[in-house]
């Protein structure tokens, strides 16, 4: 089984900037893929970056030029660093992982979220 655990939602003014963490556990062959979603009050869950196990990213277009999405492999952790934050960024974020067990199978993974949210 594999354990994922966000942290680093918080209460920030707009205009401010915050970094998510999520750090992936259990029994990992292989991440292939780390990515963060959030969703809005009302709203469905949305895609925000993802980052592949060969440092390939994509981001939607809301965030591009403001979010950065980078991974630390040996803690098996993926980060997203969010600048220039608005009150439409107010959200819980969700981390998904794509896990490659040693028999090849592949499971998507995600955590409990962390409530960010961005008001004066």
């Amino acid at each position: 089984q594999v354990q994922v655990v966000e942290s680093g939602g918080d209460l920030v003014q707009p205009g401010g900037s915050l970094r998510l963490s999520c750090r992936a556990s259990g029994t990992i062959f292989r991440i292939q893929r780390m990515g963060w979603y959030r969703q809005a009050p009302g709203k469905q869950r949305e895609f925000i970056a993802i980052i592949t196990n060969a440092d390939y990213t994509n981001y939607t277009d809301s965030v591009k030029g403001r979010f950065t999405i980078s991974r630390d492999n040996a803690k098996n952790t993926v980060y997203l660093q969010m600048n220039s934050l608005k009150p439409e960024d107010t959200a819980v974020y969700f981390c998904n992982v794509l896990v490659r067990s040693i028999g090849g199978n592949r499971n998507d993974y995600w955590g409990q979220g962390t409530q960010v949210t961005v008001s004066s």
